[in-house]
């Protein structure tokens, strides 16, 4: 009887991915394909995610990231938020890293595209918030609303007309969700 085995793939692995427009993450010893994102989507991360650099630049408070900044877990996995917020000093020598990294983002955004699956979504975030992520954002452009959890237990949904509050990991920052959806 013939036995097969397959080899974990690796973080060095993941950075010889082919450059084909796709983003990949490291999830389980296994390179994962993420969904097409869309114009949409690219639209709404970017809308949401000017707004949040702004005001982080404006306040001195820390490094926002888009494009999908790889994040080393704990758990093992490498992740990537559509943008991520990281705090001032909490980034070695106070340096924004030039590759993947293993501090954790204190805001986690994630923007649903047509093609992803609700599961791999909530697995996701789970592993965020396990990992030390205190705020995570998922923005549903079809819906029209996003869900904004601390925990697996404090969640809240809003709708187009409410607002994204920063609360206390992004002191003053508010804006209406339909702001970022048009």
């Amino acid at each position: 009887m013939a036995t097969t085995t397959s080899r974990t793939a690796t973080e060095a692995d993941l950075l010889n991915v082919p450059e084909d427009g796709y983003t990949y993450e490291l999830v389980d010893g296994e390179i994962r394909r993420m969904s097409p994102a869309g114009w949409n989507h690219g639209f709404v991360c970017l809308n949401l995610g000017s707004r949040l650099l702004a005001f982080v630049k404006a306040h001195n408070l820390g490094h926002v990231s888009g494009w999908d900044p790889g994040v080393r877990l704990p758990q093992g996995n490498l992740r990537a938020p559509d943008i991520g917020f990281v705090a001032s000093g909490r980034f070695e020598d106070g340096k924004i890293p030039t590759g993947y990294t293993s501090v954790i983002p204190d805001l986690a955004v994630e923007v649903l595209s047509p093609e992803d699956r609700p599961r791999l979504v909530l697995d996701k975030i789970g592993e965020f918030l396990e990992a030390g992520v205190r705020l995570v954002w998922v923005i549903d452009p079809d819906g029209r609303r996003a869900t904004v959890y601390r925990s697996i237990s404090d969640v809240r949904t809003l709708g187009a007309e409410d607002e994204l509050d920063g609360e206390d990991i992004l002191p003053g920052f508010r804006c209406r969700l339909t702001d970022v959806l048009e």
